[in-house]
């Protein structure tokens, strides 16, 4: 499953967070509540997924070099809206 979900993530990462929410309980043991994966689809998809796949990775927390990767996760959702807003002011 881990290599599936990584194979979604290169193509989008809401995707990923689709088919795990979809065919695994992965979110629901990283999250107390629907809500906060509910606005990570929308709002930092990549850190949502990142903090997930950390949580079920390790012994059930994150901590040391997984907020690391949580880290990265979350540069790459900022990368992603900083890149879409360059772009959208070229346009003009």
């Amino acid at each position: 499953m881990p290599c599936l979900i990584a194979l979604f993530a290169l193509i989008s990462p809401r995707l990923a967070l689709f088919f795990v929410w979809i065919f695994s309980d992965m979110l629901s043991r990283a999250y107390d509540s629907w809500i906060v994966p509910l606005l990570g689809f929308f709002l930092l998809p990549w850190t949502t997924l990142g903090y997930a796949v950390m949580w079920d990775a390790g012994s059930n927390k994150v901590s040391g070099f997984e907020w690391f990767i949580v880290a990265l996760a979350f540069l790459a959702d900022l990368a992603s809206y900083a890149g879409g807003r360059s772009y959208q002011y070229s346009r003009d």
